[in-house]
């Protein structure tokens, strides 16, 4: 049996035994499959090298090394993670750079036609910040990608960073924040890497709380509790070996939340995972070896964010350098695609406060080089 239609038949199969009836059906969709996207078709390069659907064009915002344009500020080199903030009747787009050392932060401020009034760090002198997620408060977690990282919680309006040990000490990926449940759901970029949950004392300081470690089966879908963590800190037993049952994830990326569901990414085995917290369930949202027919689009998948449509943005870590789209009724197609930057991979999706505007990076540009990034403003008729 063919691996595509083995972990088709093992989905299935792992979903009657769990739940029966309407539960089922709603729970357990099949994984998305290949479909034209909302847009039509990508058009022909434009002079960013960016193929786009036909009414979206596509801005330079920023390059590493140099000023952004407007200002004096120096952009960072390797820019990932990215979100947007209001502000006014504009609004900041913050970014991660991911070296180490150096690491930390970067906002630019937009106004309210998109142009560039100044640009600031917001974060330095940390490690490898590669994804985080932003607040209900308007801050930015930066998570450090290293071995014992940190969550740092910085100030795009103004303000010192400041880190938070109580969120654990692991190889940190994204964040992204639940405020029903009021806690700050985690991913870990290891290939037997756990999903985690922060619940802080009190919503809005995260100064103190409880890190858990989500705990499930071995299949692709089921039911799911939390588990305490036992020592945060990861020494000298490491965070994703401490509690029995939690559940192994290969390669955990990009997360995002919206309307009591959280999805999250992982790049070992090219997954989207969709957990229903209202529900207490989890499914694959995509898997590129469940796509039928023809060939996967998305591969190599990574950070994620959401348009208020409901749509899904995934970007990919190499792949042909696209951005892609999953829509709620489970169809997945290219958005985007980059020419001529194959050694890179697509950072930061962030959508602007009206939902017209696509924030992102190429990490290493057209020199394969963390000091080539690029990032990018697409424009265009997104569904709101």
């Amino acid at each position: 049996m063919e691996r595509r239609t083995f972990l088709r038949a093992s989905v299935l199969g792992a979903s009657t035994v769990a739940f029966t009836g309407s539960l089922w059906q709603d729970a357990f969709a099949a994984p998305a499959q290949n479909a034209p996207g909302p847009y039509g078709s990508l058009l022909a390069a434009d002079a960013n090298g960016v193929q786009l659907p036909a009414g979206f064009t596509s801005k330079v915002i920023a390059r590493s090394g140099q000023a952004v344009p407007g200002t004096s500020y120096t952009w960072h080199s390797a820019p990932d993670g990215g979100a947007c903030f209001a502000d006014g009747s504009g609004w900041i787009y913050v970014s991660n750079s991911e070296v180490n050392p150096g690491g930390g932060a970067s906002a630019i401020r937009f106004n309210s036609g998109g142009n560039v009034v100044s640009a600031n760090s917001i974060l330095s002198g940390t490690r490898q910040n590669c994804a985080g997620g932003a607040t209900p408060w308007n801050t930015w977690l930066s998570c450090e990608e290293v071995s014992l990282g940190y969550v740092y919680e910085t100030y795009p309006f103004g303000g010192a960073a400041v880190r938070r040990p109580a969120m654990g000490r692991f190889k940190h990926e994204a964040a992204a924040a639940d405020p029903v449940r009021k806690v700050i759901y985690l991913t870990e970029d290891e290939t037997n890497g756990r999903f985690y949950r922060f619940v802080p004392t009190t919503w809005g300081d995260l100064s103190s709380g409880t890190l858990q470690v989500f705990v499930a089966g071995s299949a692709t879908s089921g039911s799911f509790t939390w588990a305490n963590i036992p020592d945060p800190d990861g020494s000298p037993t490491v965070t994703r070996s401490q509690v029995s049952g939690s559940k192994s994830f290969n390669g955990g990326e990009g997360c995002y939340y919206a309307n009591n569901t959280v999805w999250f990414t992982t790049k070992g085995d090219n997954r989207v995972w969709q957990v229903n917290l209202a529900a207490g369930t989890y499914e694959l949202a995509y898997d590129d070896s469940l796509v039928s027919p023809g060939t996967a689009p998305l591969t190599g998948v990574d950070n994620v964010t959401g348009s208020t449509f409901g749509d899904l943005y995934v970007a990919e870590d190499g792949g042909n350098m696209e951005i892609c789209l999953i829509t709620p009724d489970d169809k997945v197609s290219s958005f985007l695609r980059i020419n001529g930057q194959g050694s890179s991979e697509i950072t930061g999706p962030a959508f602007a406060p009206a939902g017209n505007r696509l924030y992102f990076s190429s990490q290493r540009g057209t020199s394969g080089s963390s000091s080539g990034g690029i990032t990018y403003c697409v424009t265009g008729p997104f569904r709101t």
